[in-house]
């Protein structure tokens, strides 16, 4: 159920060992074979936690959902149409999840790492200069992940309750409060981090898979006829016979596949070998024998439409499961949540957004992060939704729209990679690719006609952090572009000064710019005022990469300028933690002996208002100004101490 999240630390809390994709083969020196074979179990286990925990949680609504779109009721299922949909539905997984994703996407890494912004900086760094198509795409797509990510945590954790009302009906009355307690208990525990929870992931996943298996494999056993719904036919004379019904019944199928980007999103930090393994022996295997066992029980018995997944069970096992279903969905709505945390900060990175407060929650692995805002933002989101539409059933219809569109996006990003990285010719990458990319597009289709029902929730929210992102780089660009027609060149002031040299003080200071051939706007109103200059003055300007990561020995480039004047240029992928008086020690080794104690860092706050004239609608100028004014301190941002940071005000129109 989610989608292109980058970063297994920051959508789990928890850090697996760090993993290349050589590191995932066998040892090249055989006395190490059992710490190779112990650190693939461990990737193995995590990722069926982390991976995993999203797409088994489909089975809760999927099949209900797409037998009720095909005219099912409770007093009748067509035993056609059930073959149909099962059938809709193991093909479904076999071409979008193993064909697309397992087999094809987990080899088109950006330095090891996937996901939708991975796959816009490869295909941006593959075709060598800036796309505007290409950057759009990227942005469509992380948008439409931030409205699956408010979806998912309603539908699973609402999906999970609901089986209360089947050991008593009395519960009905109370699924929706305890729903919402756990969402609640679930974003206020974000603050404390989760990586001691997060080493249960992938055992208490396990044990909901293999809990799956069991209660399908009774019910298969009993009609083991239902396998025939395995034959494709079904599902082409499904389609073929069922018209606009038809339709509707694909987009409820979608639910059954919902959760693939997760394959991607944590290449990184599993590995190719681990995520295909669990999924072909373990994940794949369980998913199907599950909803084959609904359909059998569906035929035997139409009633349990109500519940198909809880109903394969007997009575006194109705709680257990509900509780581990619960547990299974709670981790499923961590890993979307913490997932946003990731996104959010590779789009501040990437230049999407603005700046927003980062916290550590971890001393020992910097990717274990919580971002209040968008957290806060997140548990509003969803808890309107809950409130709003009550029920998973209804939730069902609002969801698979925003997850559509992020694979119809991956698979445009997907086919410039193939063409343009991977050196295929064009024809054979839209061979490979336009298969994949038409059912894509079928599946949002088919999920476009619930948008009136409940499908534009996730399609508002999507447009609303599109036009934010779109706003923030257009509004960003702009204002570099006016700043830099009015900056005077470096060099000119450097020469200027060598000829009137100002009062020399002790220490550095340290002048943070966009522009490194021009003035810093700090540098000149520090001379206005103080009319002196430190002993030592570097222009510092940060830069970030369309890779994931910079490794520390190239992450700098100093250049001198004059005497007591040099250059600075930082570089950070987009995952990197950007910490700028640590990357600064590496100076130590080109002659500078940094000390954050003897150095002052000069920063410029602009206060920026809306012009007589301006680029922008003057709604987006408020918009971008709103941003502005709710982005974190850079001294933050930058992990820059307080009591070493001067911040000089300008003021800038738009």
């Amino acid at each position: 159920m989610t989608s292109g999240s980058d970063g297994l630390e920051a959508r789990t809390g928890v850090a697996p060992p760090s993993v290349s994709h050589s590191q995932t083969g066998h040892s090249l020196n055989g006395t190490d074979k059992p710490r190779s074979h112990s650190r693939f179990a461990t990737l193995f286990i995590g990722c069926i936690g982390v991976v995993y925990g999203d797409i088994g949680t489909s089975p809760l609504y999927a099949l209900r959902e797409a037998i009720t779109a095909a005219g099912g009721t409770q007093q009748a299922v067509v035993q056609n149409d059930v073959f149909g949909i099962l059938s809709l539905i193991v093909w479904a997984l076999m071409i979008v999840v193993t064909l697309k994703y397992v087999v094809i996407l987990l080899r088109a890494d950006n330095d090891g790492e996937g996901g939708t912004l991975s796959l816009m900086a490869l295909a941006q760094r593959a075709i060598g200069r800036p796309s505007r198509t290409i950057f759009l795409l990227g942005a469509c797509g992380a948008a439409l992940f931030f409205g699956d990510a408010m979806i998912t945590p309603a539908i699973s954790v609402l999906s999970a309750v609901e089986g209360l009302k089947l050991i008593e009906p009395r519960f009905e009355h109370v699924i929706l409060p305890i729903t919402i307690a756990i969402i609640f208990a679930l974003f206020a525990a974000q603050s404390r981090g989760t990586s001691k929870i997060a080493a249960w992931f992938g055992p208490i996943v396990i044990v909901w898979l293999i809990v799956m298996t069991a209660g399908g494999a009774m019910q298969i056993a009993a009609n083991p006829g239902v396998l025939a719904a395995l034959n494709p036919y079904y599902a082409v004379q499904f389609l073929a016979t069922h018209g606009s019904t038809g339709v509707i019944a694909l987009g409820a199928v979608f639910l059954a596949v919902t959760g693939a980007e997760a394959l991607y999103a944590d290449l990184g930090h599993f590995g190719r070998r681990p995520i295909q393994l669990a999924w072909v022996v373990f994940v794949f295997p369980a998913l199907i024998v599950n909803y084959f066992g609904q359909g059998a029980l569906l035929l035997s018995d139409p009633k349990t439409l109500e519940n198909p997944f809880f109903r394969l069970y007997p009575e006194w096992a109705l709680l257990p499961v509900v509780i581990l279903a619960t547990l299974a969905t709670i981790i499923a709505s961590q890993a979307v949540i913490t997932g946003a945390y990731s996104l959010t900060s590779q789009a501040i990175q990437l230049k999407l957004l603005p700046r927003l407060d980062i916290l550590h929650t971890s001393e020992s692995e910097e990717g274990q992060i919580y971002m209040p805002q968008v957290n806060l933002m997140l548990l509003i989101g969803v808890l309107l939704i809950v409130a709003l539409f009550g029920s998973s059933d209804k939730l069902a219809t609002a969801y698979g729209i925003a997850v559509t569109g992020t694979m119809v996006v991956t698979a445009c990003l997907a086919f410039v990679v193939v063409w343009k990285h991977w050196g295929w010719p064009m024809w054979a990458a839209a061979l490979l690719m336009a298969p994949f990319l038409a059912i894509d597009l079928i599946f949002f289709g088919a999920n476009s006609v619930k948008i009136f029902e409940g499908g534009f929730v996730p399609l508002l929210i999507a447009a609303g952090f599109m036009i934010s992102m779109w706003t923030w780089s257009r509004g960003t660009k702009i204002l570099f572009e006016k700043t830099r027609r009015m900056d005077i060149p470096l060099l000119d002031l450097v020469r200027s000064l060598e000829k009137k040299p100002p009062h020399r003080v002790p220490g550095a200071a340290v002048f943070l710019t966009s522009d490194p051939s021009a003035t810093p706007g700090a540098l000149m109103h520090s001379l206005k005022h103080y009319k002196v200059l430190h002993e030592k003055n570097v222009m510092l300007t940060i830069l970030s990469a369309n890779v994931p990561r910079i490794p520390p020995e190239e992450r700098i480039v100093m250049e001198p300028i004059s005497d007591g004047f040099s250059r600075i240029i930082l570089k950070f992928g987009y995952m990197d933690e950007p910490n700028v008086p640590k990357a600064l020690l590496t100076c130590r080794k080109m002659g500078w002996k940094f000390d954050i104690m003897s150095t002052s860092f000069f920063l410029s706050r602009r206060a920026i208002r809306i012009g007589a004239t301006s680029l922008m609608p003057r709604w987006q100028d408020k918009l971008f100004i709103l941003l502005g004014r709710n982005a974190s301190d850079a001294s933050a941002y930058f992990h820059i101490p307080t009591g070493r940071v001067v911040e000089i005000g300008t003021q800038i129109t738009i």
